[in-house]
């Protein structure tokens, strides 16, 4: 059939309002997508090193090599994902069944290893946590990667592609909430149990979402655009509206992740919290959280999704500064903090993913190569954790800085890591998303 004269398909946009039953089909999956995260970089370390005795150094190279390893496959993962796309929604859902049963494989061999690989076999032990972590790594990241895409193929306006988002980053806190809550009452077994149902649950409301349109197919040469999209692992590279936003994106989320590295030696050392309070913490932070989407994507109807994550980055650097004032037992200050935070965290969740919807809309990109950018999106996230643990623990160290240590030089370096160096960096990058991307758009 001739390509030039074959009738477009519709594009693949949910032109009708999202109601909460479409929105919570959909979103459903993030919870526990974000459920599992906790447990994996929390509780994970904490367990095999006082459960089965694995020295800390063994275990931070073996983290470290896994997260690595996660980041680097989320670009070839993405293009895996646009091929399944390519060829239907139900392509999608199946292998998306299929990673879901591997990551729970995985989660439960994590943290329920054989008995015979007990610290007298700790060789053997560190073989089966590789090789666990790597699976459920993999599952992981295709689940995310493909969710996330099938949100950007919906398309629709600024207003519809945050609402989308919302629904899934909402569920997501509601999944990091209970991550944090079940290990602790419960035990581990329970959190298996509970996020297998999740899981299962999260899928099935997945088949009920609504569905993105099928891949367009409209000229020759909208046809050949879309095979170098689906063949190049750096095709979203080749737009500078993706490098500006992935810029912007990267920045404020090193700042982002810097404070989440540093809050429990803060609260721990700095204000010297007693340990009951540290659920109160971190609670107010994810439910302010919350809390403030809906809010957001009030504003994002008056002033769009760029401005809006400008107020909110502003939003965090007032209240980081002021956190630099608190000391030993500020703990009601903290808590404000921690809520103020919470609030401009919700515009880091419910967003920039709308804004690269936009991105990949704009650029022609529709219905064939969501996953290359969502990615590479997923790369940046993972490599933010990383590079913010990389930068801020061994500055603290240079100043002198340990876990338990207060001395006035060392908590002053704590201070100024935990509170200016998120302002400097969002400041940075509220300068580029300033004149780089609002100056820029029409």
């Amino acid at each position: 059939m001739n390509t030039d004269t074959a009738p477009p398909l519709p594009p693949p946009q949910q032109l009708t309002p999202l109601s909460w039953q479409n929105g919570l089909s959909y979103g459903a999956l993030g919870l526990p997508l974000a459920f599992v995260a906790l447990p994996l970089y929390i509780i994970l370390p904490n367990h095999y090193a006082r459960e089965w005795g694995v020295p800390l150094a063994t275990l931070g190279w073996l983290l470290l090599g896994a997260r690595l390893f996660d980041a680097l496959i989320d670009p070839l993962l993405g293009r895996w994902c646009d091929r399944l796309y390519a060829q239907s929604t139900r392509a999608v859902l199946r292998w998306g069944a299929s990673a879901a049963v591997l990551l729970g494989l995985g989660f439960t061999a994590l943290f329920f290893p054989p008995v015979s690989l007990a610290p007298s076999h700790s060789a053997g032990l560190l073989v089966w946590a590789a090789s666990a972590l790597l699976l459920t790594y993999t599952a992981y990241s295709f689940l995310s990667i493909s969710h996330q895409s099938w949100a950007a193929r919906l398309g629709g306006d600024e207003v519809q592609r945050s609402r989308t988002v919302a629904w899934r980053e909402a569920l997501g806190l509601a999944g990091v909430v209970l991550a944090s809550i079940v290990p602790v009452v419960l035990g581990l077994r329970a959190t298996v149990a509970l996020f297998f149902i999740a899981l299962v649950l999260g899928w099935m409301a997945w088949t009920l979402a609504p569905r993105p349109a099928p891949t367009r197919r409209t000229t020759a040469a909208t046809s050949a655009t879309a095979t170098i999209a689906a063949t190049s692992l750096w095709h979203p590279f080749s737009h500078p509206e993706f490098r500006r936003l992935l810029a912007v994106f990267m920045l404020n989320g090193i700042a982002s992740a810097v404070p989440a590295t540093l809050v429990l030696f803060f609260v721990q050392d700095r204000l010297q919290a007693p340990p009951a309070l540290q659920p109160a913490f971190l609670g107010s932070y994810f439910v302010c959280a919350a809390l403030s989407i809906p809010l957001w994507l009030l504003a994002v109807k008056h002033i769009g999704l760029a401005r809006c994550w400008l107020v909110g980055m502003v939003l965090a650097m007032v209240t980081f500064i002021g956190a630099l004032a608190l000391g030993t037992g500020d703990t009601t200050a903290f808590l404000f903090v921690c809520a103020l935070s919470g609030v401009a965290l919700g515009t880091d969740l419910a967003l920039p993913s709308a804004l690269l919807a936009g991105v990949v809309q704009r650029a022609g990109d529709s219905g064939h190569a969501e996953g290359s950018y969502f990615g590479w999106w997923n790369f940046a996230t993972k490599l933010n954790l990383a590079l913010a643990a990389g930068l801020t623990l061994p500055l603290l160290a240079q100043f002198g800085y340990a876990p338990g240590v207060r001395d006035p030089q060392a908590l002053a370096a704590l201070s100024t890591a935990y509170c200016l160096l998120p302002v400097a960096l969002k400041l940075i990058a509220a300068t580029l998303l300033y004149t780089l991307i609002l100056r820029k758009s029409p």
